[in-house]
């Protein structure tokens, strides 16, 4: 078959804060990849297509759909609903509605950079690369609502690769800089060597030191 031949089969449209930031509402691959089927069937006018259908484009058993379909149902991601036909006969479709709302809180939470002075958008990452680097940068940028400089960027970089603090860590201090609005990083810093002083360096570690000392 040539490209042209694979065109005829058409397209399937996913929105890229799906394929960006699926894994931060903890969707396993697996899910990810049924939500895609539902797509797919959806978008060529078949709303509620049978376990077997579904089952027969993926490598996942009937039985491994019918369970995926009930956890993505029991953490609201995904409903049936009733609706009617032309002829007035009530039939089921699947809605990824919930999904997607869901979707738009993480990004309207971590990825939009806002003004909180403002009270306005600066902003909306389209960059799908969520590497360490890039999503602590993000975070700080959304938290601070504005942008980092270049040297800020560096200065974060700095706590990955030549401090070796985790991300998580990283990202636990700079909740403790938001709860003292004290938007700097050489605020965020300061706690990170703090703990480090106390050889706290785990998460666990470090919130039990916090509920101590608070």
């Amino acid at each position: 078959m040539q490209y042209n031949d694979y065109r005829a089969l058409g397209f399937t449209t996913l929105q890229n804060g799906l394929i960006a930031y699926y894994s931060k509402l903890n969707i396993s691959d697996a899910e990810l990849l049924l939500v895609i089927q539902l797509e797919a069937f959806n978008q060529r006018g078949e709303n509620f297509p049978s376990n077997e259908k579904i089952a027969a484009n993926t490598n996942l058993t009937v039985a491994d759909v019918g369970n995926i379909i009930q956890r993505l149902i029991d953490r609201d991601y995904l409903t049936i609903e009733q609706v009617k036909d032309s002829q007035d006969k009530i039939g089921n479709r699947y809605s990824l509605n919930k999904l997607y709302d869901a979707i738009d809180q993480y990004i309207d939470q971590n990825v939009l950079i806002k003004d909180k002075k403002r009270k306005k958008t600066i902003s909306v990452s389209d960059d799908l690369d969520n590497n360490p680097l890039n999503y602590l940068a993000r975070k700080v940028e959304v938290e601070f609502g504005r942008y980092l400089s270049p040297i800020e960027r560096e200065e974060v970089a700095q706590w990955l690769s030549v401090d070796h603090y985790t991300p998580e860590v990283i990202e636990l201090a700079l909740r403790e800089a938001v709860l003292s609005q004290a938007y700097s990083l050489k605020y965020i810093d300061r706690v990170l060597l703090n703990w480090q002083r106390h050889n706290l360096k785990t998460v666990d570690e470090i919130e039990r030191f916090l509920k101590r000392n608070r």
